[in-house]
Formats: C-alpha cells, structure tokens, sequence
C-alpha cells in the first residue's frame, strides 16, 4: 500500500526547514566574497545555490525521513483484534 502525498501544508514547513538553514550559511558563506556587490547580484549567487541544493538534495530527502517516521509511527499502531459475531455468542 502506498502512502498519499503530504499535505501542503506539511510540503510547505519542510521546505522552509530546507531553505531556511541553506540561506542562512550561504549568506555567511558568501559575505566575504560580495561584501561590495549589489545586492541582486548576491541574491542571483545565493539562490543558484540554494535552489538546486534545496530541490535537488535536502527537500527530498527531508521528504523520504517523514514519509519513514509516517511509516514507523503507522507500524506502532496496536492491532485490534476482530471477533466473528458468532464466536461472541459462545
């Protein structure tokens, strides 16, 4: 059985959580390098890398680690047992 997409919302929050830390270390990263440049042109080199790492490498595989923890939560599920009604009436 394969498991539906996350929700939007769900899609939404993990790709901040990719994009947030990426943006964040390459503005640090690239602060000594464009400290003079304007800044569409820091912003153009910051999101050339950012993007690709984010679509490419972070957001799938932050993807693949909730569908695993949907995965092991939905395996915890205690079975209920079904009693055929005739066994009941014994």
């Amino acid at each position: 059985m394969s498991q539906k997409p996350p929700s939007t919302h769900v899609r939404a929050l993990l790709t901040w959580l990719a994009i947030f830390p990426l943006v964040t270390l390459g503005s640090f990263a690239l602060e000594p390098l464009s400290a003079g440049w304007p800044l569409p042109l820091r912003t153009l080199v910051l999101t050339a890398a950012v993007v690709p790492l984010a679509v490419y490498l972070v957001v799938p595989n932050l993807l693949r680690a909730h569908g695993s923890i949907l995965s092991r939560r939905a395996g915890l599920v205690p079975a209920v047992a079904v009693i055929p009604p005739a066994e009941l009436a014994d």
